[in-house]
């Protein structure tokens, strides 16, 4: 069977099976209406939601070197949560394109945010049959690009100037020190930029708008220096 582009907004991937874009689409509730064994999409997604964690991890363990499990799994948590799902879903239009009950179209079935994140991983789920573990990957992460570059934006523990603190004095009884290096900006939109030190030495900046933002970033870069 030739290759057949699934949706026009699918980010280029085709599908050679076009039954198991067509799986992946059906939603659970055409078999509830019909009563009968009509195939659905919650074997896809449930095969989908393990290939999109995979992925995902297999990123965030590259991506950040210097975090442990605790960030890790907050910042897998907030990539994968129903409403990040659902969100994508909608971009790609997937909702305009399920195949559900009269009774599921009547109820707004088709922007639920539980329909869509549901399709959504089973259309994964279907890609990884049809190309491979390879093609899933590659549709994941550029799915996923935009997101991964906010998270490197943003610290990733909720507390980095107490994990500093806490790594430094296993070696050290002295405590880090912050220094506000510069206030740049208007009255009312400053930009801060904080240091901070270790036994006299600089270890990192960071820049926030706020004192307490900066110095908040100047820990996570140094916590990022010291860990890799």
């Amino acid at each position: 069977m030739s290759p057949i582009q699934i949706l026009p907004d699918f980010s280029g991937y085709h599908f050679r099976d076009a039954q198991l874009l067509r799986l992946a689409l059906t939603h659970p509730s055409v078999a509830h209406e019909s009563g009968t064994a009509t195939a659905h999409n919650q074997r896809l997604e449930f095969l989908g939601d393990a290939v999109l964690g995979l992925v995902l991890t297999q990123k965030l363990y590259q991506r950040f070197p210097a975090f442990d499990e605790g960030p890790l799994t907050k910042a897998r948590a907030k990539l994968v949560n129903r409403h990040s799902l659902a969100s994508r879903a909608r971009s790609l239009g997937l909702g305009n394109h399920l195949i559900i009950s009269r009774g599921e179209e009547t109820s707004g079935g088709r922007d639920r945010a539980s329909a869509l994140a549901d399709a959504y991983e089973a259309l994964l789920g279907a890609i990884f049959l049809d190309g491979g573990f390879e093609a899933a990957r590659d549709f994941i992460l550029k799915e996923f690009a935009g997101a991964f570059n906010e998270l490197a934006a943003q610290p990733l523990i909720e507390n980095p100037k107490g994990e500093l603190q806490e790594l430094l004095q296993s070696h050290s009884t002295k405590a880090p020190e912050y220094q506000t290096i510069q206030i740049s900006g208007s009255d009312h939109d400053p930009l801060f930029e904080c240091a901070v030190f270790h036994d006299g030495a600089e270890l990192a900046r960071g820049q926030g708008k706020s004192k307490k933002s900066a110095e908040s970033a100047a820990a996570l870069v140094a916590l990022a220096a010291l860990k890799a």
